[in-house]
C-alpha cells in the first residue's frame, strides 16, 4: 500500500495523543466542500516519487517508537484500500495506537477491523441527515449500496467498545439546524458528536467559495440543540 503523503507529527488529529497521519489516495465520495481535493483520484500503479511505501512507514515509525504514540489513516479513504488491514497489523504488532477517519461506506471491512481489534479510534464523517437525497447533495455521489453501508458503520460504531467520534462539517448551503439535530437524534447515546467549521477557502467545487460560514456562536447554538441526544457535543475549526 502507498500512501500520498505523511504528517510526522500531529497533537489534535489524535486527541491526548502524539501522532503521525497518513494520507491515503482515493475516494468513493465527491463531497463538493472536500478540502483534500487532491487525494481524491487513486493513481495508477507508477509511484510517485513523493508517495510512501509500507516499507518506509514501518521503518519510520520503529524510529519514532517512544516519542509518537499514534498513527492516524486519513484520506481520502483510507478504507477502499483492501491492503489497509494489512498496514494496520503491521502498525499494531510495533506497539502503536490506531485511529481511523473514514466516510463509513466500506462497513465490512469495518466491522473486520473491530473485530480483529486494529483500531482504538474511529472518527466517523456524516455528511448529512439519513436520507438517500440529503445524503447524495452533500456527498457529490453515492451508491445506494454506499448509503446502506454508511448506515450499517453508524450501527457498528454505536456498539464499538472503542473511542469512537462522528463529526459533520457544517456548510449552510445543505445543513440547517434542524438537520444537524436529525443527525443527533439518529446517533442519539453517541459519546461524541464533532461539528466542523466549514471552510470556503479550499473545496472541490468552486462556487462554494462565496458561501459564508456559520459563526461561533450560532455553531454553539446548534451544538446546544443536539445535546440533549448526545452526551459530548464540541464545536471544532473555529
Amino acid at each position: 500500500m502507498r500512501f500520498a503523503g505523511l504528517l510526522k507529527q500531529s497533537l489534535t488529529d489524535y486527541p491526548g495523543k502524539i501522532a503521525a497521519v497518513l494520507f491515503s489516495r482515493g475516494c468513493n465520495l465527491r463531497c463538493p466542500f472536500c478540502h483534500n481535493a487532491h487525494l481524491l483520484v487513486k493513481l495508477g500503479r507508477t509511484a510517485m516519487d513523493s508517495e510512501i511505501e509500507t516499507s518506509q512507514l514501518i521503518s519510520f515509525l520503529k524510529e519514532r517508537r517512544g516519542f509518537l504514540d499514534a498513527v492516524v489513516f486519513s484520506g481520502g479513504e483510507p478504507t477502499i484500500n483492501p491492503e489497509l488491514p494489512q498496514v494496520i497489523r503491521q502498525i499494531k504488532e510495533i506497539g502503536y495506537l490506531v485511529k481511523l477517519d473514514t466516510n463509513g461506506s466500506n462497513s465490512l471491512m469495518l466491522d473486520q477491523l473491530l473485530q480483529q481489534e486494529l483500531l482504538d479510534y474511529v472518527a466517523m464523517d456524516i455528511k448529512a441527515p439519513l436520507e438517500y437525497e440529503k445524503y447524495l447533495q452533500a456527498s457529490g455521489r453515492l451508491t445506494f449500496e454506499d448509503f446502506f453501508n454508511i448506515r450499517s458503520s453508524i450501527n457498528l460504531l454505536q456498539t464499538a467498545s472503542i473511542t469512537v467520534e462522528f463529526r459533520t462539517t457544517v456548510v449552510p448551503v445543505w445543513h440547517q439546524t434542524e438537520d444537524i439535530i436529525q443527525i443527533a437524534r439518529y446517533i442519539e447515546g453517541a459519546r461524541l458528536y464533532s461539528l466542523q467549521q466549514f471552510n470556503p477557502r479550499t473545496t472541490l467545487d468552486p462556487e462554494l467559495s462565496g458561501v459564508k460560514p456559520y459563526s461561533k456562536v450560532e455553531l454553539n447554538e446548534i451544538a446546544a440543540r443536539c445535546q440533549p441526544y448526545i452526551h459530548k457535543v464540541r464545536v471544532c475549526n473555529v
